[in-house]
């Protein structure tokens, strides 16, 4: 988005247009483009178009939203999805925080989510266009009363009025992602200098952040929705007793830790437990092995099995039917033989990729089954089974 897009785009005009592409057809852009263009200045339809194209993208983080909001590519990219934001905001509001500094603030998810949890939200970004942008959402949503957007250098932004800061470091570059976090946008050193500085601060870090690369004083929350890691962020402040945390959504449970010694190993039993990301993430497998009374199946491979079902947020279940060596021609057999069309195939501590083998496998029939390419003991193996169903 130019500097100029966005107040063409909110004049009388700009708005009709938008209005009229809400729900257009991406087949149908260029017929369209060509009309348009006869009765308008054709600079702004490129500018309505483009910003259709943002809102359709960004509806999978912004939902019914996205089609009133703003977006420049970066902001749909590196923007908080609602739900993750939404439960930041209510852990801010649980935590007594009426006030936050939102520090890079980009279009303003994170703010909007903290507005609309009751929270005043001063929110700071230094490029023209991302503060316009954010401005313009908080007025589409009818939150400017609660979010003040700023254009500043991060730096010079006296935050000591506010009862927590949030910042959200660029983690993006020129080549794309950035892994160290001293080379975050700002550095990671100075985003928890300027948490540390408020009542209760927390920082947004990159899901694989190192475990080492974070501070002994934060707890470190990894969030998932529907078992996938959304992102990571450090808590100041927040008053936990344990260092990390793995919290899943849209259930919002939380487990916390990250003190318990690996668990064992042994053998592959009756049933199979599969961690949710947020929880190896955390390094929170073991907890998760103690409420289970469950062992590893291999030393460096995070499932974990039991004789036991025991009903657990924090991972999937399946029993396991068959442990047998890794081999092709046995598994396209066994699926022949049973007459598997539906093949759910899941791997951890494999190189085979799934897809390829599915192709080999071609699975056919009425049935259904989930195979698990992985190390027990050492050894590549292939576990068979389905999802296991509590009895009763």
């Amino acid at each position: 988005m130019h500097t100029e897009d966005l107040p063409a785009l909110l004049s009388p005009e700009g708005q009709d247009l938008l209005d009229e592409l809400r729900d257009h057809s991406p087949g149908e852009e260029l017929a369209l483009a060509t009309r348009l263009r006869r009765t308008h200045d054709a600079e702004l339809v490129s500018a309505a178009l483009a910003q259709a194209r943002l809102r359709t993208r960004a509806a999978a983080k912004f939902g019914a939203d996205a089609a009133r909001m703003y977006f420049t590519p970066n902001g749909v990219e590196q923007s908080t999805r609602t739900s993750v934001a939404e439960w930041r905001a209510r852990r801010m509001r649980d935590l007594g925080v009426t006030s936050v500094a939102d520090l890079c603030s980009g279009i303003g998810g994170d703010a909007i989510a903290l507005a609309r949890a009751g929270i005043r939200v001063l929110a700071v970004d230094l490029d023209p266009v991302t503060h316009a942008v954010a401005r313009a959402n908080a007025e589409a949503l009818g939150l400017a009363d609660l979010i003040e957007t700023r254009c500043a250098d991060v730096a010079d932004v006296d935050t000591g009025g506010y009862d927590a800061v949030f910042v959200d470091p660029a983690r993006r570059g020129g080549r794309g992602r950035i892994f160290d976090p001293e080379a975050y946008a700002p550095p990671l050193s100075w985003a928890v200098d300027a948490a540390r500085r408020g009542r209760f601060g927390a920082i947004k870090v990159a899901p694989g952040i190192p475990h080492e690369a974070v501070p002994k004083d934060a707890e470190a929350e990894w969030v998932s929705e529907g078992g996938d890691v959304k992102e990571a962020a450090l808590w100041f402040g927040a008053g936990a007793a344990e260092p990390h945390r793995a919290t899943l959504l849209p259930a919002g449970v939380s487990l916390t830790g990250g003190r318990l010694p690996d668990p064992e190993a042994g053998p592959v039993r009756r049933y199979l437990y599969e961690p949710d990301g947020a929880v190896i993430r955390a390094h929170l497998v073991a907890e998760v092995a103690a409420e289970l009374d469950a062992t590893l199946i291999d030393p460096t491979i995070a499932y974990l099995t039991t004789d036991r079902l025991t009903p657990t947020p924090y991972a999937s279940a399946y029993e396991i039917t068959d442990v047998l060596p890794f081999n092709l021609k046995r598994l396209k057999a066994l699926v022949r033989e049973r007459a598997i069309g539906t093949l759910v195939i899941k791997k951890r501590g494999s190189a085979i990729a799934p897809e390829e083998l599915r192709k080999k496998i071609k699975p056919e029939g009425v049935n259904s089954a989930v195979v698990v390419l992985t190390r027990a003991a050492g050894s590549p193996v292939m576990l068979i089974g389905h999802p296991a169903v509590e009895a009763g």
